[in-house]
């Protein structure tokens, strides 16, 4: 079976043939033992044994691996979900940052950004209260503040427009 894998920007081809790995061209004996009782994995690569411990991320093919102690985010993919997943990148429209909508009618509390503000994602934005807690609403991508449409101590509804984002500039 051959696999696309994706480890920090770089795309490394594996293919497994039995007791075989071959990695970006070069074959190594291989074997893979499962610890008992833990979720931890020993692999042999050649003469080299390494501890892994394997965690499934949010979305199909995403791994969180713990290498000898190592962190390391992972994509692997068959060729043909690889090939269905660029084709898809590829068609995707670019996006840049969505305006902050109220997810629930509320009293704004705090508006902590003005027109012309440079934001991250994840900056907190507006503070709303709902049923007697306040919730900070955050940018979901880095953008400039284009229009501020909330002010503290107004009252809005579900889906109102509270901050609206551009793109950052080139």
């Amino acid at each position: 079976m051959k696999y696309l894998v994706d480890i920090n920007g770089e795309r490394i081809t594996v293919e497994l043939e039995g007791a075989h790995a071959t990695v970006d061209g070069t074959r190594h004996d291989v074997s893979l033992t499962h610890v008992a009782g833990t979720p931890v994995r020993l692999v042999r690569v050649g003469e080299q044994v390494h501890r892994v411990v394997a965690r499934r991320g949010a979305s199909r093919g995403l791994w969180q691996l713990d290498v000898d102690g190592t962190r390391v985010e992972a994509e692997a993919l068959d060729e043909r979900l690889r090939a269905i997943r660029d084709l898809t990148a590829a068609s995707a429209v670019a996006s840049g940052p969505a305006p902050l909508l109220a997810p629930m009618p509320g009293l704004v509390v705090r508006v902590a950004v003005a027109v012309g503000d440079t934001v991250s994602a994840g900056q907190g934005l507006v503070m709303i209260e709902a049923m007697k807690m306040e919730n900070e609403l955050r940018a979901t991508a880095p953008g400039v503040v284009t229009a501020v449409r909330a002010k503290a101590g107004e009252a809005v509804n579900k889906g109102a427009v509270l901050v609206e984002l551009g793109p950052l500039p080139a």
